[in-house]
C-alpha cells in the first residue's frame, strides 16, 4: 500500500469478509501472532459452529486455500499482517484492540450491538406507551420520551471506547 494510514473505507473493505474479520481476531487472541495451522483450524471451527478438533478435512482446506490465496495477502497488502506464505507464520502488525470496531464483537465477547439494540426497545415501548395514552402516560410526554431516548444514545456512545480510524502501516 502506498499510503501510511488505512481510510475507513478501507478498513471496511478489508474487514468486510467474515474470514478476515475472524483471522484478526484470532491474531488478537494469540497475542498478535500464530502458525497458519491453528488459524485454519479456529476458522474452520467458527464458521461451522464446532469445537477446533470436530473440523473435518473439507472444511480446513477450504479455510486453508481461501486464507492463504486471497484474505491473508490481502490483509498483508493493507499492512494490517505480516504473513510469511514459506514460514505460514502471521503477524499483526497493531495492537488487535484498533481492529475491534471492524470486528463485530468486543474482546469481553459481546456485541458492540446490544446496548443500542436495549436502549432502543425501551425507548419504543415508551414511547408507544406514550402515544398511546396508555395507564397513566400521556402524549404529552412523548417529547420527553425522544430526548431522553436520545440522550441515552448518546450517553452509550460516550461510554463506549472508539478507536482510531486510521492506522499507521509502520507497524505496530
Amino acid at each position: 500500500m502506498s499510503t501510511n494510514e488505512l481510510t475507513q473505507a478501507e478498513l471496511f473493505d478489508v474487514f468486510s469478509n467474515a474470514r478476515r474479520r475472524m483471522a484478526v481476531r484470532y491474531l488478537t487472541e494469540c497475542n498478535g501472532s500464530c502458525d497458519l495451522t491453528p488459524l485454519v483450524e479456529q476458522v474452520a471451527a467458527w464458521e461451522n459452529g464446532l469445537s477446533r478438533t470436530e473440523v473435518d478435512r473439507a472444511q480446513r482446506r477450504r479455510v486453508y486455500i481461501s486464507l492463504y490465496q486471497t484474505h491473508l495477502p490481502m490483509l498483508e497488502d493493507h499492512g494490517i499482517v505480516d504473513w510469511d506464505p514459506d514460514a505460514h507464520r502471521i503477524t499483526l502488525r497493531h495492537d488487535g484492540r484498533v481492529f475491534t470496531p471492524y470486528l463485530g464483537r468486543r474482546p469481553d465477547g459481546s456485541s458492540w450491538q446490544r446496548p443500542y439494540a436495549l436502549v432502543a426497545v425501551g425507548a419504543a415501548a415508551a414511547l408507544s406507551l406514550a402515544v398511546l395514552s396508555v395507564g397513566p402516560v400521556t402524549t404529552g410526554i412523548a417529547p420527553l420520551v425522544a430526548m431522553v431516548t436520545c440522550v441515552l444514545f448518546l450517553a452509550v456512545a460516550l461510554v463506549r471506547r472508539r478507536s482510531p480510524i486510521a492506522v499507521s502501516s509502520t507497524g505496530r
